[in-house]
């Protein structure tokens, strides 16, 4: 198998190394610390499995996951998060993820991770699965993000990192236009008047560093 890491964090990407390098049936491993990267090598080479921080430099690992699905590129990933918020493991796989690991439980579970996607399964953290296993299925969500579209949130994010609307259009392949249209939307739908706003609630939420 032919895998590429791609997180910001050197701790993070050497110990997913050291325990990679115990699987004899991986006989390639690459990293990055950038999404731009990320999506370059992807391009490249052709993954078995790339393992992706959910918040990098340059594009996020949504982003990634994103262009891909829009591209219909069938490379398997496998989404690290240090978020808690149950919502980003969701839309990962709606994006096509094929599995969804928290960084905490990270170093316990990618092997297992690993051999269930080589398979051809699907991989969610325990924590996620318990999360969602026990909350109560008629019970509503509070948050007011969880109103936003796939594209809505993303590009609600991006605007929360501080990404002007050029940007966004660049990264994500669409018009500015189209990324105004989409900012009125998110806007109108929480609620708030400017990006900071937003900033402010991906902060206290969680849904950013």
């Amino acid at each position: 198998m032919k895998i590429l890491i791609a997180d910001d964090h050197a701790i993070v990407r050497e110990g997913v190394k050291q325990i990679l390098k115990t699987l004899p049936e991986i006989c390639q491993i690459d990293e990055v610390a950038e999404g731009n990267e990320a999506l370059m090598m992807i391009n490249k080479v052709e993954y078995d499995l790339v393992i992706l921080d959910i918040s990098m430099p340059g594009m996020s690992g949504l982003d990634i996951l994103q262009n891909l699905c829009h591209r219909k590129v069938n490379t398997r990933v496998l989404m690290l998060s240090f978020h808690p918020q149950e919502q980003y493991a969701i839309r990962a796989f709606k994006l096509g993820a094929a599995g969804y690991l928290s960084k905490d439980s990270a170093f316990e579970e990618l092997a297992i991770a690993i051999r269930k996607i080589a398979a051809g399964g699907k991989y969610i953290s325990s924590v996620f699965a318990e999360k969602r296993f026990f909350n109560d299925p008629e019970q509503k969500s509070e948050n007011i993000h969880d109103t936003l579209s796939d594209r809505e949130f993303q590009v609600m994010i991006m605007l929360a990192k501080g990404k002007t609307v050029l940007e966004i259009a660049n990264e994500i392949f669409i018009s500015d236009k189209t990324v105004s249209t989409y900012r009125s939307r998110i806007m109108e739908k929480m609620g708030m008047k400017k990006n900071a706003d937003l900033t402010f609630y991906a902060l206290k939420n969680n849904l950013i560093e």
